[in-house]
């Protein structure tokens, strides 16, 4: 009995500690300007807490798992987007915005239980070392097998990646002969770009998947490849992108808009109006721009779009963003822990936050996007409710806040890609295992294609592949026989596509893909 009642009131007692802590950090942080929450030089309420229940309390509870519980509680009545993260998941998490990580610098896939080589980055420790795509890595530093064990990515990461200038022995298999090499890990760059090409004539395509720290040095080095090759007019794709450094997305918007416009403004309770806005030149303010979006673009993407609709600078192509107008501020706590709190809402140049409701709680929150699904929003554009109040452009524009950005252009949903039987072709990774095999068992064919649009024209799919697939994809207990015909039509098309990435990366991919994308084709054509 007294063990239940210790696991209702544990919670409880430890967001009242957790809170009384977080009030004097967040003080202590307005007078020191640093991001840490506590004062090293003294423990703190929560602190002791954690020592007198390790120390005095009937049963063993480890203590991480004490703050875990406590942060949780404490956070889920908040708002959706303030977080707790755990002193061990910390690094990987500020990788992501950090935009590289340390490691050997390959990508792999299990394929029976097999960790096979799918690509090498270029110039990086593995290619230095003499990895090649087509490796099969069998064993690491000598004694831990990694061949025919159930082992999960995470788990063959965890050994791979490691402190720079450290050194990780592998043994791989290449065709019937084994390799020993010593590889010394190294400061693998994760692009932010995925690609940058010039999709039509005087026309450039920039896809962001993210603003992590590079990603606007990265967008200007794009910019001025593809102004060199006579671009005037961009399409900037921003779909699937949930976000960042909001800083990143405002430097963008910088060099798309004049004077010194305003791009943003964030307020909160404890912090004041701040302003973003336009401080230089910049290197496209006048030519004609188009920006993509759909449900998934997010946060610092709705910050640009949003932006850029309410100068009239851009036309919105795709359907509504995610709707995340809340910003976070990570603050670090004693024990090595952080916490990703919400301080400020942010509001386009008009006075917009686009900041989704969450009145109902974070399940129904996290629920809203299978909602546009289910109501078919995301197909028919006259189910597409503008959603919040009204507001005016100088050009006479009418744009919504709450809810997302809505496009002033709509592309709806295809739905025929949601048969059952084609998600398991996704989900199991059956389609891009049998790309990476056709290709290994072709290589020296591909390797003479020097470009995506040499291989539209060189390698198109068909009757003999699908035939191919059809056998392969029986090994995943997946029957394509029935597959209309439209269906495979579609099936051979991404096969052209993910042969693009095997070759190119993501490049290679939305070089081949985008010729078909329909969202994208739209954008080209309303240039015209």
């Amino acid at each position: 009995m007294g063990s239940k009642k210790l696991q209702v009131w544990l919670p409880v007692l430890f967001a009242i500690v957790m809170v009384v802590g977080m009030m004097i950090g967040y003080q202590l942080k307005e007078k020191t300007l640093s991001s840490r929450f506590f004062n090293l030089s003294n423990r703190t309420s929560l602190q002791e807490l954690v020592e007198l229940i390790k120390g005095k309390y009937v049963d063993k509870v480890p203590a991480d798992s004490i703050n875990q519980l406590a942060a949780d509680e404490l956070l889920s009545h908040l708002d959706p987007h303030s977080v707790y993260i755990p002193a061990g998941n910390l690094k990987e998490v500020n990788e992501e915005l950090m935009g590289n990580f340390q490691g050997i610098g390959v990508e792999f896939q299990l394929l029976d239980d097999t960790v096979n080589v799918v690509n090498v980055v270029k110039g990086g420790p593995s290619e230095k070392a003499g990895v090649q795509v087509g490796d099969k890595l069998v064993m690491v530093n000598d004694s831990i097998g990694i061949a025919g064990r159930k082992l999960k990515p995470d788990d063959i990461r965890k050994l791979l990646r490691g402190p720079m200038s450290t050194e990780v022995k592998v043994r791989l298999v290449r065709g019937t002969a084994q390799k020993n090499l010593l590889i010394t890990r190294g400061v693998i760059p994760v692009s932010p770009i995925d690609a940058s090409y010039i999709i039509a004539p005087q026309t450039g395509y920039i896809r962001i998947n993210k603003f992590a720290e590079r990603t606007y040095e990265a967008f200007m080095q794009s910019m001025e490849k593809l102004q060199k090759l006579g671009m005037t007019q961009l399409v900037l794709d921003l779909r699937g992108n949930g976000g960042g450094l909001m800083k990143e997305a405002t430097d963008i918007a910088d060099e798309f808009l004049s004077d010194d416009k305003l791009i943003v403004y964030t307020v909160g309770e404890h912090v004041p109006r701040f302003e973003y806005r336009c401080r230089r030149e910049g290197i496209f303010e006048k030519g004609k721009l188009e920006i993509l979006i759909d449900e998934t673009s997010a946060s610092a993407s709705e910050v640009l779009a949003g932006a850029l609709q309410d100068w009239d600078r851009a036309t919105i192509i795709g359907r509504r963003s995610f709707g995340k107008g809340l910003v976070q501020q990570q603050f670090q706590l004693t024990d090595g822990s952080a916490v990703r709190l919400t301080i400020a809402r942010y509001y386009s140049p008009l006075g917009r936050n686009i900041q989704k409701t969450y009145a109902k709680g974070k399940a129904q929150y996290e629920e809203e996007l299978a909602e546009r699904f289910q109501n078919g929003e995301v197909v028919k554009g006259d189910t597409t409710h503008p959603v919040g109040k009204a507001y005016k452009t100088p050009g006479g524009r009418t744009v919504y806040g709450g809810g997302g950005i809505t496009p002033d252009i709509f592309v709806p949903f295809d739905t025929t890609h949601r048969d059952t039987t084609l998600l398991k072709l996704y989900y199991k990774a059956t389609l891009s295992s049998f790309v990476y095999h056709y290709y290994i068992q072709n290589r020296d064919y591909f390797n003479q294609i020097a470009s995506p649009s040499e291989l539209v024209s060189k390698f198109v799919p068909g009757e003999r592949e699908w035939a191919g697939l059809l056998t392969y994809a029986k090994k995943d207990t997946i029957v394509l026989d029935k597959v209309r015909g439209k269906d495979k039509a579609d099936l051979l098309q991404r096969m052209q596509a993910l042969m693009g990435r095997q070759i190119w990366r993501n490049e290679g991919y939305f070089e081949v893909a985008n010729r078909k994308d329909v969202t994208v084709q739209k954008a080209v054509a309303n240039f015209k």
